[in-house]
């Protein structure tokens, strides 16, 4: 008869070979006193993931190649434990990841748990990544609910996970899957909270273009867990209201560098649109240079580059909506004629 578990932890993984063996050396090396099970769902890899998972004694669940989101739902249909933990394939867990992480659970009253992130990266982009981080939790830690658990330390009930249908499976890749699930347990009551000490070392961005790649796809699929959720479109609970003043201060800048040819209000508007993006930097810039110095001084010029990917990808993510209905609407009018 299978033994009885506490914890199930979830590790989607595709071509995870050079990153995996840290995560699952980190989950063996916990301090937690339940029974834990790992199960790693190996997303159609080409290369060694499945065999490095089943070395490290993980159960193993082999699909087609069909995104994080599919991954993660696939392993908690199949894991045992009452209590359901995610995190990725890239990141190690701190010793006493699973007994921070799972302990606010002890509360009937609460339904999820978020952990963070923490990196011992030397490079600049990725000590910026690590203090925008830092500066959400700040902003986090003053709400009594969160709305969002990211699934890189993510713990919920699995019955309440499973009732409420899991991640959205039309997201294809790695990108706000969790986002809407969160926003879907928060308009159903569900309280979720923020564990500080439950920490993973995680791998961030460390040149600026893939950063910025990251950021244009996060803002895109963002918008597209607002499309259920219209109501986090303009606040909610992770994003300080700073970063959606930058964002739109960016459209305003790039808008001023498209019209400038034709008129010199395009000139004002994007040296308004840019100063003022690095003015309202300043506090961040405090705020990381407490931590680093070297980030006081990089800081605004990368928060405006960040706040540009933002509005690419917000203004791509809009483009392609009104794209799509103006298309169903001229079929609709060929359908009448």
């Amino acid at each position: 008869m299978p033994q009885s578990v506490d914890v199930t932890v979830v590790v989607p993984a595709y071509n995870a070979a050079a990153t995996l063996p840290a995560t699952l050396a980190g989950l063996a090396a916990q301090r937690f006193a339940g029974r834990v099970e790992v199960i790693v769902v190996d997303d159609g890899s080409t290369d060694a993931t499945a065999a490095v998972a089943e070395a490290a004694g993980a159960t193993v669940l082999r699909q087609k190649n069909q995104g994080p989101a599919t991954a993660r739902n696939a392993g908690a249909t199949a894991g045992r434990g009452e209590l359901l933990v995610f995190t990725d394939a890239d990141c190690e867990p701190h010793p006493d990841f699973l007994a921070a992480l799972t302990r606010p659970l002890a509360d009937p009253g609460v339904s999820g748990v978020q952990g963070a992130y923490r990196t011992r990266q030397p490079q600049l982009v990725a000590r910026f990544a690590q203090a925008e981080f830092e500066d959400r939790y700040a902003f986090t830690a003053r709400f009594p609910c969160l709305d969002l658990v990211a699934t890189y330390a993510a713990a919920f009930r699995r019955e309440l996970f499973l009732q409420e249908g899991g991640f959205d499976t039309s997201y294809p890749v790695a990108n706000n899957e969790d986002t809407e699930f969160s926003y879907r347990l928060c308009r159903l009551g569900h309280r979720l909270v923020f564990a500080p000490k439950a920490l993973v070392f995680h791998r961030h961005p460390a040149t600026l273009g893939k950063y910025l790649r990251i950021k244009f796809w996060r803002a895109y699929w963002r918008l597209a867990a607002c499309r259920d959720h219209p109501e986090k479109v303009l606040r909610d609970g992770y994003t300080p209201g700073v970063v959606r003043l930058q964002t739109a201060l960016a459209g305003l800048l790039a808008l001023g560098l498209i019209f400038w040819p034709v008129t010199a209000l395009g000139g004002v508007l994007a040296l308004a649109g840019g100063v003022a993006v690095l003015c309202s930097a300043l506090p961040f810039a405090a705020f990381a240079g407490k931590r680093d110095r070297g980030l006081a001084v990089a800081a605004p010029g990368l928060v405006l580059a960040r706040s540009l990917a933002f509005a690419g990808g917000a203004a791509w993510a809009v483009l392609e909506r009104l794209a799509g209905r103006a298309c169903t609407l001229l079929r609709s009018r060929r359908g009448q004629s």
